[in-house]
């Protein structure tokens, strides 16, 4: 119950804190133009941004410094397993956006992966030439029904977002997530929400070990590493919701992807 509170009220706070922001804050929760979002809370998103780096540096890098060393089977594994859950969102936002055929093959890929793929350890599905689709949140769906982004927020160890997205992403805790309603909302005797939580840190330590190298030549090209990863990430996420793929205008970011909100 206070969990569930705390996410609620931090995306509250959000939220107003992004309507308040000014006439601008306002217009674009109108539009969805990503080279428009302006970043309301600059001060206070660098600050959240340098605790970010400084936990970074204490747990995630050294953590996926020594998982980047795992052999490559097992890595794929856990990559499968995390891409697998991650259609536990994607089928209900396919539905949502009318994609029925993308939900179907999902619906289908995600069965196949849990049984023959052993909870998707191994990606069967592809293997029999099934379509990988990317992946879709709340937040894409508010985008395609044309809710703009607001303005850009930090939030503490999640990282960048959008007050769009950080207001989209309490869908997850709500009823939106089946795999948070069978591990966190309801006690099962098969998860508990030990489950759950252990696989967003272990997606975290996934996503930073696959982009260790981009991050790090980020850092170190970049002469404003803040104002860096906001673009890297606004453009990365205007992508997601056009459902392409390719990043521009970045440095050394080919291996980028967003960090979930889901």
């Amino acid at each position: 119950m206070f969990k569930k509170f705390g996410i609620i009220l931090i995306t509250t706070l959000t939220l107003t804190g992004n309507v308040s922001a000014g006439t601008d804050g306002e217009l674009l929760l109108k539009k969805n133009e990503p080279s428009k979002v302006k970043d309301c809370f600059e001060g206070l998103n660098r600050a959240t941004f340098g605790f970010n780096q400084a936990l970074d540096g204490i747990i995630f890098k050294p953590v996926a410094s020594v998982y980047k060393k795992l052999p490559s089977p097992l890595k794929n594994g856990v990559s499968n397993s995390l891409e697998n859950l991650s259609n536990l969102v994607t089928i209900p936002n396919n539905l949502l956006q009318g994609n029925f055929t993308q939900a179907g093959v999902n619906t289908g890929r995600l069965l196949i992966n849990s049984t023959v793929g052993v909870l998707g350890l191994f990606d069967v599905a592809t293997a029999l030439g099934m379509t990988e689709y990317e992946k879709e949140d709340y937040g894409q769906s508010l985008a395609k029904a044309g809710v703009g982004p607001g303005c850009y927020v930090v939030l503490p160890v999640i990282g960048p977002s959008t007050a769009r997205d950080a207001v989209a992403s309490v869908a997850n805790f709500i009823g939106g997530d089946a795999w948070y309603n069978v591990t966190v909302r309801n006690d099962t005797h098969h998860f508990t929400d030990i489950d759950y939580y252990s696989s967003k840190v272990t997606g975290g330590i996934d996503f930073r070990a696959k982009n260790y190298d981009s991050i790090e030549n980020l850092k170190e090209n970049s002469i404003d590493f803040y104002a860096s990863v906001k673009s890297l990430y606004l453009q990365d996420r205007q992508q997601k919701i056009a459902n392409t793929k390719m990043i521009t205008d970045t440095q050394n970011d080919g291996d980028w992807e967003e960090i979930e909100n889901n």
